[in-house]
């Protein structure tokens, strides 16, 4: 058994978006729940790389048929979701869904259970400690909304910013109330980081963008983003579906697996620290 892996573009969004049907009505020709392989839209790093370890590894010996769909965005896989073309999608966090379905589709997704954290990191081509970090010290920062408030709290946690506090979990650069060393705070979209950290003193960059772009070895971790009680129901990314499908037991199954002992092992060996497993009892595994 093979995976298939395929890249889908960004006209399944704009399809999607301008479906009329229900959820249930747009995904009526797909295949009937519990039928066929699970078709999973994945972000290829780490995300695609763990999928395919358990379809190489464990799925075939669960019975579980895998048709894995690499996704290049973070846009594509609901609306993919929702209009039928997948039957899962494995590539977000609670705060990034609750984020979309507020402002996409009339759409209900379950959030199956959680898999990993892609730790935010701040990243620096120059300087070796945020200590360093110059006065008017340009600082690129991932600009969607979910990871801007994460990226903040970074700069907060090592003394460099105060965010306003009542701004909560929507914070954004105009939140910032005290800025002793004049920081020049800039959100682009999260795919650029990368290829932007060689133009900005500093950078935020996702776990996944980093891991593609291979960060850790041509730039210094200044910090890692805080991790506080409520880090895993916040940030960890999970398996999501059409709420009519979190019963399909093939979604179930990958679940199971997704915590299998031999993926967790697979994880921490594979990006030693930089995407942190959750077991099924939704603890980091240690």
């Amino acid at each position: 058994m093979r995976t298939t892996s395929t890249l889908i573009g960004a006209a399944v969004l704009t399809l999607a978006l301008a479906a009329c049907g229900s959820p249930s009505e747009q995904a009526a020709g797909s295949a009937e729940a519990g039928e066929g392989p699970l078709r999973v839209g994945v972000s290829p790093v780490p995300h695609g790389d763990i999928l395919a370890f358990i379809d190489e590894n464990l799925a075939e010996e669960a019975g579980l048929e895998l048709e894995i769909e690499e996704i290049a965005d973070y846009n594509t896989p609901n609306a993919a979701l929702v209009d039928g073309d997948l039957d899962a999608n494995y590539f977000q966090h609670r705060s990034f869904m609750n984020e979309w379905l507020e402002n996409g589709p009339d759409a209900e997704l379950t959030y199956v259970t959680d898999v990993h954290i892609e730790r935010l990191g701040l990243y620096s081509e120059t300087y070796e400690s945020a200590d360093d970090l110059p006065e008017g010290a340009k600082v690129a920062v991932p600009n969607d909304p979910a990871n801007l408030n994460r990226a903040l709290s970074i700069l907060e946690t090592e003394g460099l910013i105060t965010v306003d506090p009542e701004a909560g979990e929507t914070a954004t650069e105009n939140d910032i109330v005290d800025n002793p060393n004049g920081l020049v705070v800039t959100p682009l979209e999260a795919a650029q980081l990368p290829r932007s950290i060689s133009d900005v003193d500093a950078a935020v960059i996702n776990g996944n963008y980093a891991i593609e772009a291979e960060i850790a070895e041509k730039a210094n971790v200044l910090a890692w983003e805080p991790e506080g009680d409520d880090y895993v129901e916040k940030y960890a990314n999970g398996l999501v579906v059409l709420d009519e499908n979190s019963d399909d037991e093939r979604v179930q199954l990958l679940a199971e697996l997704l915590h299998d002992e031999r993926v967790l092992e697979y994880i921490k060996e594979t990006w030693q620290g930089v995407v942190l497993a959750v077991d099924a009892e939704g603890d980091i595994s240690e």
